[in-house]
């Protein structure tokens, strides 16, 4: 007996189309990911654009902007247009190395506590006890614990995200394994990794998505909060976090030690937050037709 193929909802000829559709015909979306390209390009080329980020000079300590220093210069003398690109490092490198780590996992443990209800009854209460606590409070105390550095900052921020993006997938989950098309799949015998890949995983796709630009820009705003309370971050190395920590003391008399990174984070977040928004118009076929 010929084992039956799934349904998808989103095939993958139709997820192209809608992602080709998502480019040409929004214009806002598209600028926004240029944006972020652009803010991709920048990062990569720092070290050739803004030059030296650690280089300390007294003697031009708080200069103001100007053609010789763009941002200006902070209290000891760095280039604050240099140490404000090597930020956005770090930022991007956060933000994608939680999205990733947080959807990988949640994926995973939603896959299977959506379809085996054992597994289903631990990983939700656990889910449970970790969303009981404040992201950023929980974030806090693993710095705390383990110490400031890039892997740390990672760690403690992507614990915080992965019940979200496990309780999303356990809901799609829960809405397919009684569709006809899983039940036929079962009665042929279909084991269940390939049920889980083939049949299930393609519908989580455009959810996942939306999801995915949330927890980016989630992971961008804890990294700077942590880094900016001295649990992220180590001090030496630039980070918008940092910068404006560092900035606040002479925010009076140098403003654009703090302006300047403060608005590079939130010009950041603000265009992953109306791409995913405009992802999810696109990629929901409730949104698309109309639908509350």
């Amino acid at each position: 007996m010929a084992e039956t193929a799934a349904p998808f909802d989103i095939s993958s000829a139709s997820r192209s189309a809608h992602l080709a559709r998502f480019v040409a015909d929004n214009r806002g979306a598209s600028l926004c990911l240029a944006i972020l390209l652009g803010f991709v390009a920048v990062a990569l080329l720092a070290p050739w654009i803004g030059g030296d980020a650690h280089t300390m000079n007294p003697l031009q300590r708080l200069q103001p902007p100007g053609a010789e220093y763009w941002f200006g210069t902070d209290r000891i003398g760095r280039n604050v247009f240099a140490r404000t690109l090597y930020g956005a490092r770090i930022s991007l490198l956060v933000g994608a190395s939680v999205t990733v780590v947080t959807v990988g996992l949640g994926l995973t443990v939603g896959l299977l506590a959506g379809y085996v209800r054992t597994v289903d009854a631990f990983a939700m209460r656990l889910m449970d006890a970790l969303m009981a606590i404040p992201g950023v409070l929980l974030a806090i105390a693993m710095m705390t614990l383990f110490g400031t550095g890039l892997i740390n900052v990672i760690v403690a921020i992507s614990i915080p995200e992965i019940p979200g993006v496990v309780r999303l997938v356990r809901s799609v989950v829960l809405s397919l394994r009684e569709q006809p098309y899983v039940e036929a799949a079962v009665a042929v015998g279909t084991r269940l990794p390939r049920i889980l890949v083939r049949h299930i995983l393609p519908n989580t796709i455009a959810p996942l998505l939306v999801q995915g630009s949330l927890v980016f820009a989630g992971a961008v705003i804890t990294e700077a909060i942590l880094s900016f309370l001295g649990a992220g971050m180590p001090s030496e190395i630039p980070s918008w976090g940092n910068m404006v920590a560092e900035g606040r003391l002479a925010f009076q008399t140098a403003p654009w030690i703090v302006l300047f990174p403060g608005f590079c984070l939130a010009f950041l977040v603000l265009t992953i937050n109306i791409l995913g928004d405009r992802l999810r118009d696109t990629l929901d076929p409730r949104v698309a037709k109309g639908m509350p």
